[in-house]
């Protein structure tokens, strides 16, 4: 029997163990993780009003309870404190890492450390229910609030930021989230793109949902709209409709409403500027204009927005893994057709799928193709793996290494304790917001 890992439970890495159980029947593949919940960021990334995107995890559990396929949560490979790449090499005949792209982009302009700017990673991972998510009392004292980017996640968090308690109490949020949102007296939120609105990175969907958001109304610009190409014709099809949908709210609204979400285009961020007690208060932008050539470029006029939270949402960004050779250019690991390489050739038995292999591009089901692939050159390498001897079961390793794997019923236990504090609550489902709630939900603290 062929042996794999798979370090990652996001949908790259179930799709990579549904891959090689489907193609080849003498493959087990244990998938871990360093975090006692499956699913990546579909649990932790996915809006919790989104209900339609986060049903994927039925699909991606049913390919985790795969007779051939185990899940191993709590299990930290590289870092501090993990478990070595090259001690999890030795346990199994070969080891696929999904560990897609955890860090962030920065704007690198001055004042981005001031109190109150944040990446929107974070604000996400906190609303989210992420363990090692914080309340950096992200909301305190806050009024309006700038999004630097026009992407799915920035659309996402300028919904959250502006939604109601009756929208999100049937959701899973954390209470504490809750609490902090629903009490929140953020009016204004500015959603802020350097380019056009041709250029934004958001479905027609994701921007269509802002216009249905109870007592809150969606602002364009008219003079912004208006430096877009007069004939529609020549562009894609997403930004055409993008663009029906945003002239559509570029006239007043009939009637005022108690919040409002703007949307902006051709202002480049240059500074972020200190506001009362230190915090951020304000963003400068250059305006800019199209370049003729796709892009755009300085007008050398400015203006200011208030705004006491910036949240960046320019893109995400793969971390170096120790013991695994890195491109720092483009924050990928590098490889071929899903084999890593080291030293100029494919290193034995090591393989990469999802963002850490291509870059944080595409939809959840971009990943299907990608982990396709590598299972594939896997599959192609076996005869030679096969030669390496394994444990017949790496989990006792893995607990003398330091480690107590959470097994899948230790995730369905987490499950009927997140029901159950939601019952107790009055509400449906809600997240465990902490390491030691999880810990002992799950039977491991």
């Amino acid at each position: 029997m062929l042996r794999v890992a798979v370090v990652g439970s996001g949908p790259s890495g179930c799709y990579t163990a549904q891959s090689l159980v489907q193609r080849d029947p003498g493959v087990h593949v244990d998938v871990l993780d360093r975090l006692p919940c499956p699913y990546g960021l579909v649990r932790y990334g996915v809006a919790p009003d989104h209900e339609k995107i986060k049903s994927l995890q039925g699909a991606l559990a049913a390919v985790l309870e795969h007779e051939r396929v185990r899940f191993l949560g709590g299990v930290r490979v590289g870092g501090p404190g993990g478990l070595p790449v090259q001690r999890l090499r030795e346990l199994y005949h070969a080891v696929v890492y999904c560990v897609g792209a955890a860090g962030d982009r920065h704007l690198g302009i001055p004042g981005e450390e001031l109190p109150g700017s944040w990446s929107a990673t974070d604000f996400v991972a906190w609303y989210s229910a992420h363990p090692d998510a914080v309340d950096a009392g992200f909301l305190h004292g806050v009024r309006s609030a700038v999004v630097i980017g026009v992407g799915n996640v920035a659309v996402d968090v300028a919904r959250m930021l502006v939604r109601g308690a009756a929208e999100l109490n049937p959701t899973d949020i954390p209470q504490a989230a809750l609490d902090t949102l629903t009490e929140s007296r953020l009016g204004e939120v500015h959603v802020v793109g350097r380019r056009g609105p041709a250029q934004a990175r958001f479905t027609t969907k994701e921007l269509r949902e802002l216009g249905g958001l109870p007592d809150t109304e969606v602002t364009v610009r008219a003079d912004e709209l208006a430096l877009e190409p007069s004939d529609p014709g020549t562009l894609p099809g997403v930004s055409r409709r993008n663009l029906e949908v945003l002239r559509g709210w570029a006239e007043p609204a009939p009637e005022p409403a108690a919040r409002r979400i703007g949307l902006r285009f051709f202002l480049r961020p240059v500074e972020l500027l200190a506001g009362e007690g230190g915090r951020v208060g304000a963003v400068r932008f250059e305006r800019t204009a199209p370049d003729g050539q796709g892009g755009v470029t300085g007008t050398g006029r400015y203006e200011e927005v208030s705004a006491q939270l910036v949240l960046r949402s320019v893109g995400y960004r793969g971390v170096r893994l120790d013991g695994l050779p890195f491109d720092p250019v483009s924050g990928t690991v590098p490889h071929e057709a899903g084999r890593i390489v080291r030293g100029g050739a494919p290193a034995p038995g090591e393989y990469a799928a999802g963002w850490i292999k291509r870059g944080p591009t595409g939809v959840i089901g971009t990943n299907r193709p990608c982990a396709k692939e590598t299972a594939a050159s896997l599959l192609a390498d076996a005869p030679t793996l096969l030669g390496r001897e394994v444990p017949g079961d790496p989990v006792p390793a893995l607990r003398a290494a330091g480690f107590d794997p959470v097994p899948w019923p230790g995730w369905l236990a987490i499950q009927r304790a997140e029901a159950a504090l939601g019952a107790r609550l009055g509400r449906s489902v809600v997240k465990l917001a902490d390491w030691d709630a999880l810990r002992t939900a799950a039977g491991t603290a």
